[in-house]
């Protein structure tokens, strides 16, 4: 793209459009601007036109976002990735940009700037330091001169570059090669960053004593605060020995930030308060690091940080609204507590402290937990209930009772014990105003709660499980009013999830109609738990793996319950709740479901599917709901196959609307459900499914690798129910035609092969004769090129399923058909030595039994001509069937080839539930071992004398005594 007036004014139009509140201009200014973004220079001209000052600036600014996410997409592919889409940046253009890029972002206003900041990040994770040497010291210099001119926009522009491109160190190994980059770093560096680091120190101090402005103290606060980000990228792999020589220095300002108030931004509103609370919690992380990595080293500043950060925590905790502060102050306290300076905590006065003056007031719910859990279910579910809240106050408290209870135990059990009862005591005075004490003693148990080496169940030793059950979490399970105190509720429901396993099942089974009615909860965390804990009891098992609750046990009120979860869905903000639809998949596996309980459920799924189709933005639920109809449609057809058609007449119009208005997230989900669909139908195939078979042939159909493994699922099912229409208008050509595109690729030739083997299996020889030239010639270019581990193996049952189904001389025949005597060719140099590294028992069975049958039945092996290769053969079948698999397997060097799956975009979810059922080609053969034996000595005694000569010429000599205990075993004998 040349950059001309011409360029100017089409970008600076379409830039224009992409903030139109219409979307029909929106949305061609960014389809124009996708098609340009695929022209060279095109990353160059938008970042000549981010730099243009004739342009609005929200037009710059937009170009700028556009500018920053084109180099996320294509600045890593480079030469060396000649296929990856979308297409790379030359290295001409690259480098253009990287000669532009750090003059610009320093000059521009603050949003672009930091939109440049990000871009120029992007590039340094790629390029930085080896392939853009000029970098850093442009950096340094730009920002060696702003400091000394006091300018700060520009001092925090470059230490902000700094610190995204420095930031990759807290991501990395402690190679070789991150060492040397990391030296390169620090070298070129760590002097400049102290320099600015003091000198910004003392214009905080002289503006403190005059009592500045805050509009001068806000970017020196910030620029230390990115001195601090970068101090720990520097420090976090190793402890560099500038830093070493200066720890007192870096160490003395950091406990001043810590202890020093800024009034003129804390008490001055806005946002204030909260740019010193990121300096105190960047100082926290920075001194958790040391404490955590450089023990010895930090020793001296480790009992004046534990006392500034209690201090500073003991006035944070009572705030609302700092909560990062907070957590990284906890942190540190939680490294020191676990480290052997776990002294400090030692004394009782102190445990006590830490539990009412920090644990309890950060356990205690906030009303900004109120507001969360009423406004925004899904994120206070995220961070309550699926172990994601280490960044929330309540749980890094907890944390740190953990961290001290590992040197303490007994001590924090009684004081968080005694703290427990008292919260209940002040519940139990006045239940209304103090609901929140219950609410914290139960977190506690929760929270505090172990669990079990090598299971799933927890426990906990600050109270009597059952005991407090009965006394604590019954009365709320109990209480009629579902909507009353929901956030005490939740909590009772999480408590009865989180011990379900010590639960006894008369005990659960009493409540269970209760947790049902709470599914009627207006508020989508109480039902969302009563949902989660229906489905996680269902999961419970008992000793031996058996399951507690079966059937029997919800048929009573079944009905009650599937009514519930439906009417759970209709609650605002649930239409979509994963929890919700987990239950109702889960029950649907268990339960006895029978007509009655059939139809609603898919009419009621059905119609959910239909209203996701529209929009479809959560693929938890997604995945949930398409779980749950592929459930119950195998679950009641296999009871009552009267239900097939029902099933059809209803889920047909929702699966063709997936594919008719091009639901591609869909489509995954839709091609399983149809195969599912097909299997359980009887023969003739209706003319509905000769349609979806149609579209199945088609090529556009298989371009994109999400839709390959659910599309040869389908196909797998209409080649072994409609055999006689496949080999109608020319459609078994089209079938072998997807084979080879398949085939042809490392990322899709095991699916290729599943297509194969279906038709192997499903059409007689007579029909796939004509086809078999064309079949081995595929096979033999893909061994011949791009041949890894997994084809050989693929293609080694391939030949064994021929082999059983269609007979050794056939097999030999059409393979020697390509090129004369390549049977023999293949077998020595594929087939022998890759037998050991089949796995799984019905391939094991299959291999085993093929390759018996070719040395025992097999003209081409049987001539003597070829005993030392026949002799090979046992080896290998010998192997195969007496050593164990560890012990045969190697590890598959196999890399994935990322270049195939060009073109390729959504990714493939399987559904469990629709799974297609492993068939076994050789029922009639149940012991491979036994039809080894047999064969050898049956075929011996047609040649007395023969074998144990060429047995003990080629068979390794372990292989030799096991063949031995396998006569002995099955009192047969090689004569």
């Amino acid at each position: 793209m040349e950059w001309n007036a011409e360029t100017l004014q089409f970008l600076s139009q379409c830039f224009l459009n992409t903030l139109s509140p219409y979307p029909e201009p929106r949305r061609a200014a960014e389809s124009r601007l996708s098609e340009a973004s695929d022209r060279p220079n095109y990353g160059l001209a938008v970042l000549r036109l981010v730099a243009e000052p004739s342009v609005d600036e929200p037009i710059r600014q937009a170009a700028a976002v556009n500018f920053k996410n084109h180099l996320r997409s294509r600045w890593s592919s480079s030469e060396e990735e000649p296929n990856a889409q979308p297409q790379g940046l030359a290295p001409e253009e690259k480098e253009q940009i990287k000669s532009r890029i750090v003059s610009l972002m320093l000059s521009s206003a603050p949003r672009i700037q930091s939109q440049l900041s990000e871009a120029l990040g992007v590039i340094g994770k790629h390029d930085f330091p080896r392939r853009w040497p000029a970098l850093l010291p442009e950096l340094r210099s730009s920002l060696e001169k702003a400091g000394e001119g006091s300018d700060y926009a520009t001092v925090n522009g470059v230490l902000s570059t700094v610190n995204s491109i420095f930031k990759n160190f807290r991501h990395q190994y402690d190679t070789k090669e991150v060492a040397i980059d990391l030296k390169y770093c620090i070298d070129n560096f760590a002097e400049s960053l102290l320099m600015i680091f003091k000198r910004t120190a003392g214009l905080i101090d002289n503006i403190g004593v005059s009592g500045g402005q805050a509009a001068i103290l806000r970017p020196l606060v910030e620029s230390q605060r990115l001195c601090c980000r970068i101090f720990y990228s520097l420090n976090f792999l190793v402890l560099p020995e500038c830093f070493e020589d200066h720890m007192g220095e870096w160490m003395g300002e950091f406990q001043k930030y810590l202890t020093v108030k800024f009034s003129v931004l804390e008490d001055g509103g806005g946002d204030g308060l909260a740019l010193v609370d990121e300096l105190r919690a960047a100082v926290c992380e920075n001194i958790s690091l040391y404490a955590e990595r450089y023990e010895e080293e930090f020793r001296g500043y480790l009992s004046g940080f534990v006392e500034t950060v209690w201090n500073l925590l003991v006035s944070v905790s009572a705030s609302s609204g700092r909560d990062r502060l907070t957590v990284t102050a906890i942190t540190f306290l939680t490294t020191v507590s676990t480290s052997v300076h776990h002294t400090l905590f030692s004394g009782d006065d102190i445990l006590q402290q830490i539990c009412e003056r920090i644990v309890i007031p950060n356990v205690m719910l906030r009303d900004e937990d109120e507001e969360l859990f009423e406004m925004n279910y899904v994120e206070f579910i995220r961070r309550d209930m699926e172990g994601s809240d280490l960044d929330t106050r309540r749980r890094i408290a907890c944390e740190l009772l953990k961290g001290i209870g590992s040197n303490y135990r007994e001590r924090v059990t009684q004081i968080v014990s005694s703290q427990i009862q008292n919260s209940l005591a002040l519940f139990s005075e006045n239940p209304t105003a103090n609901w929140k004490c219950k609410d914290c003693a139960i977190y506690l148990v929760v929270s505090l709660a172990s669990r079990r080496a090598g299971g799933t169940s927890i426990s906990t030793d600050l109270v009597d499980v059952e005991s407090f059950f009965g006394a604590v979490i019954v009365p709320e399970l109990r209480n009629q009013d579902v909507n009353g105190f929901p956030m005490l509720k939740a909590g009772a429901l999480k408590f009865f999830t989180m011990f379900r396993d010590q639960i006894s099942k008369p005990i659960a089974m009493a409540l269970i109609p209760d947790v049902v009615r709470f599914l009627g909860s207006d508020s989508n965390v109480v039902h969302s738990y009563a949902a989660s804990c229906i489905e996680k009891l269902l999961l419970v098992k008992d000793e031996g793996g058996k399951a507690r609750y079966i059937a029997a046990d919800i048929s009573p009120f079944l009905l009650v319950l599937m009514t519930n979860l439906f009417g759970a869905l209709g609650k605002p903000e649930s239409e979509e709740n994963p929890y919700v639809m987990k239950c109702i998949m889960r029950v649907l596996g268990v339960a006895d479901i029978s007509r009655e309980v059939a139809s609603p459920c898919i009419t009621g799924l059905t119609s959910v599917l239909n209203k996701v189709c529209e929009n479809p933005k959560t693929p938890t639920f997604n995945h949930y709901l398409f779980e749950a109809v592929a459930v119950l449609v195998r679950r009641s057809c296999e009871k009552d196959p009267s239900l097939i058609s029902a099933f059809e007449a209803s889920l047909f119009p929702s699966l063709e609307m997936i594919l008719a208005r091009d639901v591609t997230e869909f489509f995954p989900y839709a091609f399983q459900l149809l195969a599912q669909l097909v299997e359980l139908h009887s023969p003739p195939i209706s003319q509905n499914y000769m349609q979806i078979f149609e579209i199945l042939l088609s090529p556009d159909s298989w371009k994109k690798s999400g839709n390959v493994p659910a599309l040869v699922r389908l196909l797998q099912a209409f080649l072994q129910k409609a055999p006689h229409e496949l080999n109608q208008e020319g459609r078994l050509a089209q079938v072998l035609g997807i084979f080879n595109k398949l085939v042809s690729s490392p990322s899709t030739d095991e699916q290729g092969f599943y297509v194969l083997n279906t038709i192997i299996e499903n059409l007689g020889y007579d029909v796939i004769a004509p086809y078999m030239v064309h079949i081995w010639a595929s096979l033999f270019s893909r061994l011949q090129n791009k041949r890894t581990v997994k084809f050989v193996k693929s293609f080694l049952i391939f030949m064994s399923l021929f082999l059983v189904k269609h007979g050794a001389q056939n097999l030999v025949d059409s393979m020697n058909t390509v090129q004369p005597n390549i049977f023999l060719v293949i077998l020595e140099q594929f087939w022998i030595p890759n037998l050991r590294m089949i796995t799984g028992s019905i391939e094991l069975k299959l291999t085993s039994v093929a390759s018996t049958r070719l040395i025992c039945e097999c003209q081409a092996l049987l001539d003597p001509s070829v005993g030392t290769l026949w002799g090979k053969m046992l080896d290998s079948i010998v192997t195969l069937l007496s050593k164990p698999e560890q012990d045969r397997v190697e590890e598959e060097p196999d890399v994935p080839d990322f270049a195939d799956n060009e073109g390729y975009g959504a990714t493939f979810v399987h559904l469990y539930n629709a799974g297609k059922k492993e068939e076994d080609p050789l029922k009639d053969i149940r012991d491979p071992k036994q039809f080894l034996m047999a064969s050898l000595a049956n075929l011996s005694a047609l040649s007395p004398g023969r074998y144990p000569l060429v047995i003990s010429g080629n068979l390794d000599p372990t292989n030799q005594t096991a063949l031995l205990q396998l006569c002995s075993s099955y009192n047969v004998a090689i004569v």
